[in-house]
């Protein structure tokens, strides 16, 4: 079977510079490992095929007849097969793994770092808080009782009973994790996975706590003090770090995540910064002008209602809206203006209206200045 060119191999020209080379070995290096790729055998044989190339292309002297006579000119060192010693000039896969050792991490062999032992997260606990505009209006802060997971208070978290320690695990000798060493045509790979004994802890408990089976933690509640901004919204997520449940035998804590709810205002409905009140008044206001109260977050406010109000009309009361959670800027009040119609008449206000219905003021005659449906929207959100 022809051997493939080496170029071809790593996906890359020929004559690539070396800078091209490495990153693309890299690439091909991680995509198939064979710790990525348990039991496939293609994944397996193209990882080998791409640390051969790498070995020839790498180096400047092989890279050099290589481009000069092809596979002839490195004999065996690119042909992916013969000899038990791995790579031509004495490279194994070691050397190859410790250029990259930053990469590889855990997969490496004299060059990869090593991973330390197994630190215990504990997971994130998700509430709810409803709020009402008031509180948002203002920021607040809640104190929630929270049920999770809490340190023992027997082996104070360390799921050992009290005075009889730990031993270090027989199994990684303390480093949390096993390593295996493969032999293959190309030389020996080695790689690092978690310890199976100790869960990559490092270590094993002597007696476990009775209280918590040395799990270091048990089921409590707690009261956390919760600070919330001024201007959050519905839906919106806030973290509060180290409150969520505690991480088994001393471990990290997870964080609380404070999901926010709206509670719905007798009044007032929200828009984003903005909040909206629907205002009635009766056509004899409407039509001769008058004051009226309206509700805000802060208190009532007096507006001032302008003879000849047509109803639809939007009153922006500035900053009298909610604060934006990011940055300093607070919304507006829009007071939207409806004419009360009437649905029962007496028979005198029926013979006052019958008067003015044909009056020359109650004709319909807008002009342009009155806007329509479309004209109103426009103007509230200018």
């Amino acid at each position: 079977m022809a051997k493939r060119d080496l170029y071809e191999v790593l996906g890359l020209k020929k004559g690539a510079a070396e800078d091209e080379i490495k990153k693309a070995y890299r690439k091909m290096a991680l995509q198939f490992h064979p710790d990525k790729n348990p039991g496939n055998k293609e994944a397996e044989e193209k990882f080998k095929e791409a640390a051969a190339a790498y070995d020839v292309l790498s180096s400047k002297e092989k890279k050099q007849r290589y481009d000069q006579f092809g596979h002839a000119g490195v004999g065996s060192a690119a042909g992916g097969g013969g000899g038990g010693g791995g790579f031509g000039g004495g490279m194994n896969m070691d050397d190859i793994f410790s250029q990259f050792g930053d990469i590889f991490g855990g997969f490496g062999g004299g060059g990869g770092q090593r991973a330390g032992r197994r630190v215990n997260r504990g997971s994130n606990i998700r509430i709810k808080v409803a709020l009402t505009l008031e509180e948002i209006a203002t920021g607040v802060e809640k104190k929630i009782k929270v049920n999770k997971l809490i340190a023992c208070d027997t082996c104070t978290g360390t799921g050992s009973e009290a005075g009889s320690g730990f031993d270090n695990c027989g199994t990684c000798r303390g480093s949390g994790q096993v390593t295996r060493v493969t032999n293959t045509i190309l030389g020996q790979m080695q790689s690092t996975a978690t310890c199976p004994t100790c869960s990559g802890e490092g270590k094993i408990i002597k007696n476990k706590c009775k209280k918590c089976t040395g799990e270091g933690v048990v089921r409590g509640e707690n009261v956390i003090p919760i600070n919330i901004p001024a201007g959050v919204q519905e839906g919106m997520q806030l973290q509060v770090s180290g409150m969520g449940n505690a991480g088994a035998r001393g471990g990290v804590n997870g964080d609380l995540l404070v999901v926010i709810e709206e509670k719905e205002h007798e009044c007032l409905s929200r828009d984003g910064n903005d909040l909206h009140y629907d205002l009635f008044v009766n056509f004899a206001d409407a039509a001769l002008g008058a004051d009226a109260i309206v509700p805000a977050l802060s208190g009532k406010v007096k507006i001032k209602i302008e003879p000849g109000t047509h109803a639809g009309k939007i009153l922006r009361l500035k900053h009298k809206g909610l604060p934006n959670v990011s940055y300093h800027e607070t919304g507006d009040l829009l007071v939207n203006i409806n004419v009360w119609t009437p649905q029962k008449l007496s028979s005198d206000e029926k013979k006052i209206l019958e008067k003015l219905r044909d009056s020359e003021n109650f004709i319909p005659s807008p002009s342009k200045k009155d806007k329509g449906f479309f004209g109103r929207m426009k103007e509230m959100f200018e």
